[in-house]
């Protein structure tokens, strides 16, 4: 078998009550930390106006973890294309790409990744780009990244600075089957978020990603490459790691009732759980255990088992803690488990 590899996703969350400036520091902290660790990629989400998650621009991010590391590569998980000119966002890869050649993923995905209010103001003075105009937005991006917009194209013959340089990863996320179209047709990478929602993802997702794949022209990623993305909490015990995940699973809920607040600590969430009603009760407790939990014999042992089920070689995994120490920790336990370093 393969060896595993594992790989981050860093939604930048604001530790400890403290500031989301605070929660940006905290993110390079863990990607140099993720570096040494023996960690493949180290991926930063994009949120907007969202009071838990500090990072709005992954593209910033990136450019400041990758000058503080040595080897693991840095991207987004992911742009939200539908806010941004397809133009742009290959301007800034390919700048990202040319000084760090060969470690620069572009990940992006079609959620907003925050409420309507900032989309609004993303997209201002125009509207917010339809769902049906997503297709448009991710060819244009393909042919600006690699350089190569086909002939008959409205920009055919335009071209991205810097043209010397090589043409970052491409990636795209995605909870459910209806990504894999635009993944497959274009032939970038798939990721399979297990982390968003509870509901159920049988393999034939990524087996019919495969299925559909067409390379492109010139690109390095001739072949399907998928991955999934699951929640992972390593402590010392079951019990510890499921009370650490208390925190983002209350937060989620109450996302889902249209309230964004800062991440609590996982004792005060178990508390306010005694006052939600018995459907956001039900909702807390498939929502955690839809996360992997435990020790990190049991958390590698999952992990391998997911990963054999979808068939996949690579997991990105996601770990949001009230506590920063804490969900270091995690991940070095996790790294430990799967001997990463050896």
């Amino acid at each position: 078998m393969t060896k595993l590899k594992l790989s981050v996703v860093d939604q930048s969350p604001a530790h400890d009550g403290n500031s989301q400036t605070n929660g940006l520091h905290r993110t390079l902290e863990l990607a140099k930390t993720c570096d040494e660790l023996g960690y493949h990629r180290y991926w930063i989400a994009e949120h907007h106006a969202t009071p838990s998650y500090s990072s709005p621009c992954p593209e910033i991010v990136i450019g400041q973890i990758a000058a503080h590391t040595k080897q693991i590569k840095v991207g987004s998980g992911g742009i939200m294309l539908s806010h941004y000119s397809p133009y742009k966002v290959a301007e800034v890869f390919r700048t990202l790409e040319a000084f760090f050649p060969g470690r620069i993923d572009l990940g992006f995905g079609r959620a907003p990744g925050g409420a309507e209010l900032p989309s609004r103001a993303l997209a201002y003075p125009n509207s917010p780009v339809s769902r049906e105009s997503y297709p448009d937005l991710v060819e244009a991006l393909v042919g600006f990244a690699d350089n190569q917009i086909p002939n008959g194209h409205a920009f055919s013959g335009l071209q991205v600075t810097p043209t010397d340089s090589t043409a970052p990863e491409l990636w795209t996320l995605g909870s459910a089957a209806g990504s894999i179209e635009l993944a497959a047709r274009y032939g970038v990478g798939f990721v399979l978020a297990l982390f968003i929602g509870t509901h159920e993802r049988p393999a034939e997702i990524i087996s019919k990603y495969r299925e559909l794949f067409q390379p492109r022209a010139g690109s390095l990623m001739q072949t399907p490459q998928a991955m999934i993305s699951s929640a992972v909490i390593c402590a010392d015990s079951a019990e510890e790691a499921k009370l650490l995940a208390a925190s983002h699973t209350f937060w989620k809920i109450q996302a889902s009732n249209g309230i964004r607040e800062g991440i609590r600590p996982p004792e005060e969430c178990m508390d306010l759980y005694k006052q939600l009603s018995p459907s956001d009760q039900h909702a807390f407790d498939i929502t955690r255990d839809s996360m992997i939990t435990g020790t990190p014999e049991y958390c590698r042992d999952v992990l391998e088992q997911q990963a054999a089920f979808y068939d996949v070689d690579e997991v990105v995994v996601v770990a949001v803690t009230h506590n920063f120490e804490k969900r270091r920790e995690s991940y070095e336990k996790l790294a430990q488990a799967f001997d990463l370093n050896a």
